[in-house]
């Protein structure tokens, strides 16, 4: 009797699969078709499909990005590049695209100065994904316990002596590559970069629509999210300053 639902749950399974790869062809072709809202509506189906079974896929951001920027949407766009980046940050194409796009923005604005080792270490980390560093990060632990009992039952003095100083880069690796891993499942869960999502958007000094404004930003430009507080949002832009602007013109990646 197990046997039998377990067999109806995988042809569930099956059949949600295929009629999802159905509709994202049926998007792909609508879009070939330059009916880029019928690519969006199907593309945007699948997102919420894939949101309800707890799955992203950042190939339909991706595709759907494309669609809203050929439907002339640059902050949908723009947001839903950021969100395939996000799932896969070592693709070239989306980050082509996304450059592209936000050379379209209104906003030209400063990037404030990082330290050196935060951009090499950005750097390095999205190479991969976090799934692909967890993959690695196996691998070198299994490579690593085969160092360990290399060193412990092996009794050629050479091989010992390399087996040792092979564990302890191997387990140095094994941490860099778990600190990737985490740091980029971090930002997945905790999403606190956003998208400005109307056509001009005013920045207040406080978070009172009669406060003073400070600067106003455009469609597509991205901010970081300090802090909220009732329908308002403390951001900051790239060059360091600081405000606060309406919910409603925001949409988080």
């Amino acid at each position: 009797m197990k046997s039998f639902k377990y067999i109806l749950i995988l042809l569930f399974v099956s059949l949600v699969n295929i009629n999802m790869w159905g509709q994202e062809n049926e998007a792909a072709q609508a879009y070939r078709d330059k009916d880029y809202q019928k690519s969006i509506e199907l593309y945007e189906a699948l997102v919420t499909k894939g949101l309800h079974a707890d799955k992203e896929s950042a190939l339909i951001y991706f595709n759907l990005g494309n669609a809203y920027f050929r439907d002339n949407k640059l902050g949908k766009a723009i947001l839903n590049y950021e969100k395939a980046l996000l799932l896969d940050p070592g693709d070239g194409d989306i980050r082509h695209n996304l450059r592209f796009a936000r050379n379209r923005t209104v906003d030209r604005i400063d990037t404030a100065g990082d330290l050196f080792l935060t951009n090499w270490f950005l750097a390095i980390r999205n190479i991969y994904n976090s799934n692909e560093w967890a993959n690695i990060s196996i691998l070198l632990f299994i490579l690593f316990l085969a160092s360990v009992g290399t060193f412990l039952f092996v009794r050629i003095l050479w091989v010992r002596k390399s087996a040792f100083y092979a564990g302890i880069v191997l387990f140095i690796l094994m941490i860099v590559t778990n600190v990737f891993a985490f740091s980029q499942k971090s930002e997945r869960i905790h999403r606190n970069d956003a998208i400005v999502m109307v056509g001009a958007a005013q920045v207040n000094a406080s978070p009172d629509a009669n406060s003073n404004a400070l600067f106003e930003l455009h469609e597509g430009t991205k901010v970081r999210i300090r802090s909220s507080d009732a329908n308002w949002y403390e951001i900051e832009i790239a060059n360091g300053s600081v405000g606060w602007i309406s919910k409603k013109n925001l949409e988080i990646i």
